[in-house]
């Protein structure tokens, strides 16, 4: 069976249906869907009575059992079974109904199939009675993860039962059919089990729905996959759906459902783990709402619901300095560079303070940078240097780091204009400095 989060697949014996006798004949104590259904296909048979003998034998065998002595009731059985050429067809097709009934009870699973088979290998039995322990193997043998084989008693089944599908027996054929990978029979009957319980204005149930889910998964079909998680969350209105739902509409490229989603479901109080949380953020920062994403995340840090992390640190940082909110990211940055193992926040922590005029500051966390490493741009540094060397009227030192920055390629064209503009403004200030 394929695990995935969300699959509930397991139908255990909701339908399992032995048929027990009583005085006068048998009763079926399981699903009445198959015991009500006649055959076309195979002819009636004539069932013989079932001697009084034999019956007050299954009798004292099943209330043996009932009372929870097993051993006993499984004494009895054997008994009737030491005559087993003695007995017609119904008495036989009878003494393996009980073995399987209480096989199936005495947790023996393969026991119980064995049995439940010799029933219908007899002839002269009741075509309810055939039906309903095709139907019971079906799921004993789904039960057992045999589902090729479960899905050979269900056709069986269904070649003698000519009424219409249930919803119940709709979702077994879907249910056998997704377990044995033929995706698309699988969708056939789920989406026939929905439409049957909405006809009725009642709700497909949830199982139904992620069965329905898994399969268009499987089958690479995310619009439709898109569609049953609308109806999840139309239905059943579950947290873990909502964030669900946004992923699905990204991944079809919806990307402001995605984002509308989400923002509900925040407002609802449906995201609180911090991937989903992170998500958001990332949303806002993708639709260009970085003071959202900022705000979100911080408040998240703060509560302990996000961890404290470098790359939480930096994506916070990026979204306070893309809302142009300098002053609030380098707090962060701060706490970050403290951090880490490279001088990347410093280098961003850099730039923060030379747009917010800290010239000092932003010389000192540029040759920082420089010196811890691990920058994706150096040049940019000894650039960012030069510039706040030159706002501190350290012309030679901003023209050696300009330098510097020039043998960069990256940087070469920008610092070469800085280089030219400072040296310029170094030889007007120095001719000032002499007529004064």
């Amino acid at each position: 069976m394929n695990k995935t989060p969300l699959l509930l697949l397991s139908l255990g014996l909701l339908y399992l249906a032995p048929a027990l006798v009583n005085i006068t004949g048998f009763i079926d104590i399981g699903i009445a869907q198959a015991a009500d259904s006649t055959s076309e296909t195979r002819q009636s048979k004539i069932v013989p009575a079932m001697r009084d003998r034999v019956y007050s034998q299954l009798a004292r065998a099943q209330k043996q059992a009932d009372e929870g002595d097993k051993i006993g009731g499984f004494a009895i059985l054997d008994e009737v079974k030491a005559r087993l050429d003695s007995l017609n067809s119904y008495e036989r097709a009878m003494l393996w109904n009980f073995y399987g009934f209480m096989q199936y009870g005495n947790d023996d699973t393969a026991l119980a199939m064995t049995s439940f088979e010799n029933v219908v290998r007899e002839e002269g039995i009741p075509d309810s009675l055939y039906l309903s322990t095709l139907y019971s193997l079906a799921q004993l043998a789904m039960q057992q993860n045999h589902y090729p084989k479960a899905l050979g008693y269900l056709k069986q089944w269904q070649s003698v039962n000519k009424k219409a599908l249930t919803s119940g027996q709709n979702l077994l054929f879907a249910q056998i059919f997704y377990q044995d990978k033929q995706y698309d029979s699988c969708i056939t009957y789920i989406d026939s089990a929905i439409a049957q319980a909405l006809a009725k204005n009642d709700l497909p149930a949830e199982n139904w729905l992620i069965l329905q889910r898994a399969a268009y998964f499987e089958l690479k079909q995310p619009k439709q996959v898109t569609k049953v998680m609308e109806q999840l969350v139309r239905y059943y209105n579950k947290a873990e759906y909502w964030p669900q739902l946004a992923a699905m509409y990204g991944e079809i490229g919806e990307e402001a459902k995605q984002l509308a989603v989400m923002e509900a479901a925040w407002q609802n109080d449906f995201i609180t783990k911090p991937n989903d949380i992170i998500s958001l953020v990332q949303l806002y920062l993708y639709h260009n709402v970085p003071y959202k994403a900022a705000s979100l995340l911080n408040d998240a840090i703060d509560k302990g619901q996000v961890s404290a992390k470098e790359k939480y640190f930096n994506l916070l940082a990026q979204a306070y300095l893309m809302a142009k909110e300098d002053d609030k990211a380098i707090p962060v940055l701060q706490q970050a560079a403290s951090i880490a193992e490279t001088g990347v926040f410093d280098a961003q922590l850099a730039q923060a303070y030379l747009n917010t005029e800290h010239w000092q500051l932003a010389q000192d966390a540029a040759k920082k940078a420089i010196a811890r490493g691990g920058l994706s741009s150096t040049g940019t540094m000894y650039l960012v240097a030069g510039m706040a060397q030159f706002n501190l009227k350290k012309y030679d030192q901003a023209l050696t780091s300009l330098t510097q920055a020039i043998s960069y390629a990256e940087t070469t064209k920008v610092a070469k204009q800085w280089f030219t503009y400072v040296e310029k403004e170094q030889i007007q200030q120095n001719r000032l400095a002499m007529l004064n």
